[in-house]
């Protein structure tokens, strides 16, 4: 039986998800100390002899980066990285991105040619970037044509509207069947998402078991499965039952596609 302060704590929870687009509370109580340090601060400094004047003009308060630890999001650093270094040794020439975040694809752009491929367009310039608008649902490449091929926690968002896109129960699996039909033989593909026990957030995203993505990708060979636990660490070929029984980890996936699978028909 749960207690009364976890019922509490998850009913907290609850009103800051439906506060939070409109004002983050905590930020706000945050705010009252973090002006009174940057007027002390702004008093003190003005006072240092040659200190540069100040104009009312040019004052930017930034009250919340006082913190005593460096803040990251764990599966967002985390699952960069491996991709990011699981791509880096395969040395492709050329690479396809499908929803990524926009600073992995351009640290991508540092080593091989990249196309960006997302609903929103992209509209920068950037060496070794061809951004393409498109949907991860119609992708804009021929079957079994992409020899490396990333989607890193993207799959998990398809089908909520959260990012423009279309209501559809069934965003995620088609997501992945999409994906796998573009993937060319002998090709790899890099993929990331929420894995846990099956949870529909809406419209934030989904968490999906091992065994869900699997079948969602069961054209496709396993080559790896990595992955970041409960508590933010990264482990390599992680056990499926970590992952199974976790509440909100992150899974990371890399497929191939064999030439054998590449002519046979997908479900």
């Amino acid at each position: 039986m749960r207690r009364f302060g976890d019922k509490f704590k998850d009913f907290g929870y609850f009103l800051w998800r439906w506060i939070n687009p409109v004002i983050d509370p905590i930020r706000l109580i945050n705010a009252v100390p973090g002006y009174i340090r940057f007027f002390g601060d702004w008093l003190k400094y003005s006072r240092f002899k040659d200190s540069e004047k100040i104009k009312i003009s040019n004052i930017y308060p930034c009250i919340h980066d006082n913190t005593k630890i460096t803040e990251i999001a764990p599966n967002s650093l985390h699952q960069d990285i491996w991709a990011f270094m699981r791509i880096y040794e395969s040395k492709p020439e050329y690479h396809v991105d499908v929803g990524s975040l926009i600073e992995f694809v351009g640290f991508l752009t540092a080593f091989t040619k990249v196309t960006f491929v997302d609903i929103r367009p992209l509209v920068t310039k950037l060496e070794n970037l061809n951004a393409k608008e498109g949907s991860i649902l119609a992708l804009p490449f021929a079957d079994n044509s992409v020899l490396s091929l990333s989607c890193v926690s993207v799959a998990e968002h398809i089908g909520l509207g959260r990012y423009g896109d279309s209501l559809d129960v069934d965003g995620t699996k088609k997501a992945c069947k999409e994906l796998s039909r573009v993937l060319a033989p002998n090709g790899k593909l890099y993929f990331s998402l929420p894995l846990g026990k099956p949870t529909l957030c809406f419209n934030s995203h989904r968490t999906h078991s091992p065994a869900q993505i699997l079948q969602y990708f069961n054209n496709l060979e396993l080559l790896e499965l990595s992955g970041i636990d409960d508590t933010g660490t990264f482990i390599r070929n992680i056990s499926h039952t970590v992952l199974e029984n976790s509440n909100f980890a992150c899974g990371l996936f890399i497929f191939t596609k064999s030439n054998s699978i590449s002519k046979t028909k997908m479900d």
